[in-house]
Parts: structure tokens; sequence; C-alpha cells
């Protein structure tokens, strides 16, 4: 029979593993509204049981400061989108020192290493990414005020780079052999205009992968098991141009931009599932007196639903179409040609694909026992726009979790990170991984 984890007695380390197992078969342990079935449950008690568990997780707290150290070294390196290739490089030797000989970086610019198990499991990832936001020549030296650690990207995503590098380490002076091979990657293209390139070439060139992990941020509170999708557009018109007070008269490819941009403005979207809009930049013109031949603005548009999705982007063609059609008309008013018309085509820069993984799947009930058995139950199950997404729109288990501590300020260059109970985070990345991949004469593997 299944059971429903209900509240957490006490924190892993510290208590025998006797009593672990058995307060988490009572099912006397809390995580969340997550369903766990006794099969699961069963092989998730033998892990925390094992004393080489117990030992690697204790030993991932006790070298938690230097897992810090290494945070701050990640951060202080670069990482715009498509010049990640410093941090890459690093990161790689970062992956051969702590176990991973044969790790190599791909031709996207992931880095990869891959832990072999014994060949009858499946093949599971867990990844971080390397790029954040900012551009190259932004300042991003690590400064510490009243114990927070102050720097573009120290979170996003520098704790989840960080503790996947202990994890490996982890997992390999643990001496453990698993059923299921694990991927470790540290992979390019996760923000902004990257589009997610760096999992899309992972799931082109590896299309055998069983099920996926993205460390993303801080935290230890929610899991994220949804992911919300996105178009982007630059939206560009196109006119014939001329002088402001000679050429009077002609259509303007600014005037046809703001029409379009008032019709967007306009629009209504559903609550739920959560849809959003947004014109996010503008540019175009030539120069104050003249009747601008070029415009473009970069629209953003979201929904946790594939059909609004499509929805709003119908939509937003129509209005946009209608608002070209409406400044040609005002300055051909015979619908004539011979002034020249505007044209307008969409330009896709970002497409980032909907998914969900069940919440009673396999991998979130492996997942809500790990937090569990750390000490912080999951508060929450969530969607949101990570890496996740492009496994979970193939069908394939995916699942993003935080990389411990707590932190603020994403995207800003006041970012911060508080490294309180930090370890955490890599000890949930252990247990949930071993859980998912299964240790050979110990645990079978739950993906």
């Amino acid at each position: 029979m299944p059971f429903v984890i209900k509240r957490m007695l006490a924190p892993l380390l510290g208590i025998s593993a006797w009593m672990l197992v058995s307060a988490v078969a009572m099912g006397q342990s809390s995580s969340g509204p997550v369903t766990v079935t006794e099969s699961v449950n069963e092989q998730f008690s033998l892990l925390l049981a094992d004393p080489r568990v117990q030992s690697a997780l204790a030993d991932i707290e006790t070298n938690e400061p230097e897992t810090l150290a290494e945070q701050v070294r990640l951060t202080e390196i670069p990482a715009p989108p498509f010049q990640e290739q410093r941090r890459a490089e690093y990161y790689l030797q970062q992956m051969h020192s702590r176990g991973l000989p044969d790790a190599y970086i791909d031709t996207e610019g992931n880095v990869i290493g891959i832990r072999r198990g014994s060949g009858d499991g499946p093949l599971f990832v867990i990844a971080a990414h390397l790029d954040t936001v900012f551009p190259l020549d932004t300042d991003v030296s690590v400064e510490v005020r009243d114990g927070r650690y102050y720097a573009p990207g120290i979170s996003d995503d520098g704790r989840g780079l960080t503790a996947l590098l202990t994890l490996i380490s982890a997992i390999n002076a643990s001496g453990m052999e698993t059923v299921g091979d694990i991927m470790f990657v540290g992979n390019v293209g996760e923000e902004g205009p990257g589009d997610l390139r760096g999992v899309k070439a992972l799931f082109r060139d590896f299309p055998q992968i069983d099920g996926f992990v993205s460390i993303d941020g801080s935290g230890v509170t929610r899991i994220t098991n949804g992911g919300t999708g996105s178009r982007r557009f630059a939206v560009e018109f196109t006119g014939p141009g001329g002088h402001s007070f000679s050429a009077f008269g002609l259509v303007s490819a600014t005037h046809a931009l703001g029409r379009a941009i008032a019709k967007i403005g306009d629009l209504q979207v559903p609550e739920q599932p959560r849809t959003t809009f947004t014109v996010g930049t503008v540019s175009g013109g030539t120069s104050v007196n003249s009747i601008a031949q070029d415009a473009m603005f970069e629209l953003d548009m979201r929904s946790n639903d594939a059909t609004e999705l499509a929805r709003l982007e119908a939509r937003v063609r129509d209005v946009v179409q209608l608002a070209v059609d409406e400044e040609n008309a005002r300055w051909n008013a015979d619908g004539g040609t011979e002034k020249g018309q505007i044209t307008v085509n969409f330009r896709l820069i970002g497409d980032r694909p909907t998914g969900t993984t069940p919440p009673d799947h396999e991998l979130v009930q492996v997942a809500a026992l790990a937090f569990a058995a750390v000490g912080s139950p999951v508060q929450g199950m969530q969607t949101s726009s990570t890496d996740s997404n492009m496994p979970m729109s193939l069908g394939i288990p995916a699942i993003t979790i935080g990389g411990g501590g707590s932190g603020g300020g994403a995207h800003s260059t006041e970012e911060w990170f508080d490294p309180t109970n930090a370890h955490l985070g890599p000890q949930l990345a252990f247990l949930l991984t071993l859980g998912l991949v299964g240790v050979q004469g110990l645990s079978a593997p739950q993906l």
C-alpha cells in the first residue's frame, strides 16, 4: 500500500540508521504531498541504512567549507551565453581531478563526464548550467557582507555547478558501484538567448537517457516538476523610409510598430493556466527627422500550457498584421503600393517547450524521500522554466532542484548566497542520484 509522507522527525545526520529506516517505513517523515509506494520506500530505506551512505553524507557536511570556496572560484569565471568556454575548460579540469578522467567537452560546449554502472541499469543525467545572464565585462568578484556572499551568478548557477562537483567527489570517494550509469553535465545555454541549446544537444546526442535532474540555484525546499514554455520573436517591420518633411506621406516602420505594440498590450490572457506576454525591447529608425525604414521589437510569450501558448502566438500574429494593414491603409488610402508598404517578419529567437513530470513518478517519489532524509521536507511542487523543460517535453522524467543554502537577487548585480545549511544540497543530490540508479548488491534502480 502507498503512504503519504506527513512530517519529518529529525535530520539524517546524528541519528542512527535503524531509527531513520523505521521512521520512513512507518510513514512518519514529511516531504510534502507526495505519495510513495512501498517498493520505492523499501529500496530507499536500504540506502539510508548503509554505512557507506552515512559516511558520505557526513563527509559532505564536513567538506562544505571547500565546496563554498569552489563556488566562489567558479562564480569569478565569467560565462555569458555563447561565451562559456573558459568556465567549461575549468569545469572539465575539475571533473578530471574528481575521478572522471574521460570527461570531455562536446561540440555544443557542454562538459560531460560519465560514471559507468554495471551495464544493467538506466542512464541518468544530473546537470547544472554553466552560463549566467551577465555580459562578459560584468564585475563578478565575490564580496562577503554580513555572512552573505554577493556576486552576479553566485547562486544561479554557481551553487548548482558546485553542488554537482561535490556530488561527483562524494560518489567516487564512497567506493560504491552503481547499477545504472550516471552522466554528470555542466551544460551551456540555459539562460535567455541560450534557448536551452545545451540540453537540446544533449538529448539529440543521447536519446537513450532515462531520467534527468537539474540543479539550478540555491535552496532545498521545492521540486520543479513542470516546465513553463516560451516563444520569443524579433518582430521586424520594414518600409520604404524617407525624409520626414519632403517624403511626408510614406508609411513608417515605427508607426506600424507602435500600432502593433498597442494592440498586443490590449490582449487578454487566462490566469490559469498561467500565460504571459511582454514586449521587452524596441529599436529602429535612423534619425529624428527620418521616416523609419526599419523597426523591431522583441516579444516574450510564456505559458504553462502548450495549447494556450500556441493560441496566444496566433492572436499576436493576427493583431500585428492588423496593425501593419492599418498603417498601410492610413497612407495608401486607395490600397495602392505606389508609395511603398510596410511588411512584417516574425523571426524566432527562443523556443522552450512545455512539459511535466507526474508527481507520482518514481523519480519524484525518490526525490521526496531524499528531501525528507536530509531534514528539509518538500514544501511544494512548482512549474518554472529550466533545463528540465526539454526532457519533460520528450516524455522523459525530469525535475529541477536547488543546490542548498539560500539566495536572492537573481539576475542582478546584487545577487547573493547565504551558506547556512548549504551542505543539504549536495546531500540531497547524493541520495537522489543513488536512489535512481541503484547500488550494486544493495538497492535496485528506481528509474
